[in-house]
């Protein structure tokens, strides 16, 4: 199993999730009508408002000291009662199918302790699939879902309290 790290990107690394953003808006392409502009990027606003935003924090991904991604956990939520959202999550093709994403799925729960949502639009068969499995498991089968439409598209929700725990020893 390689080293996986999750780290809280600071100010300074903030550049770095910009630009992984162009990757993840590729990804998402493939589901929602995103555009590339005229110099080969997606047209995507930096996002200074969300960065400030005390409930939004950016955390990084590394594998092997090289890095593999990022997610975002803020307070965007759509279902009443929950603290915490997953706002981004990214994770570099190259690491995919390695378990880097349950890792630090788990990771989150266990750093911060509380009431969560996490969405994904239902387009995404891939993030369907993935959190289909990985949600039972990490909560021990004690969720709901619920079917909702964000900024028009169809999307599953799963809510559930995370008690938070021990966070794997490589976790910083």
């Amino acid at each position: 199993m390689p080293s996986i790290e999750l780290h809280a990107a600071q100010r300074d690394e903030l550049e770095t999730i910009e630009n992984l953003m162009q990757f993840y808006m590729y990804d998402f392409s493939e589901w929602l009508p995103l555009k590339l502009g005229e110099h080969g990027l997606f047209n995507i606003q930096p996002k200074p408002g969300y960065w400030r935003n005390p409930a939004s924090q950016p955390f990084l991904i590394k594998v092997d000291g090289e890095l593999a991604g990022f997610v975002t956990v803020d307070d965007d939520i759509h279902i009443a009662g929950a603290e915490f959202n997953i706002g981004y999550f990214f994770v570099s093709r190259r690491f995919r199918g390695q378990g880097v994403a349950k890792f630090v799925a788990s990771a989150l729960l266990s750093r911060l302790p509380g009431q969560w949502q996490i969405f994904h639009i239902d387009a995404n068969q891939t993030a369907q699939r993935f959190w289909a499995h990985v949600i039972p498991v990490l909560t021990l089968g004690k969720f709901t879902t619920h079917q909702l439409q964000v900024d028009g598209y169809p999307c599953t929700s799963y809510c559930f309290t995370s008690p938070g725990h021990s966070p794997p020893s490589n976790l910083s």
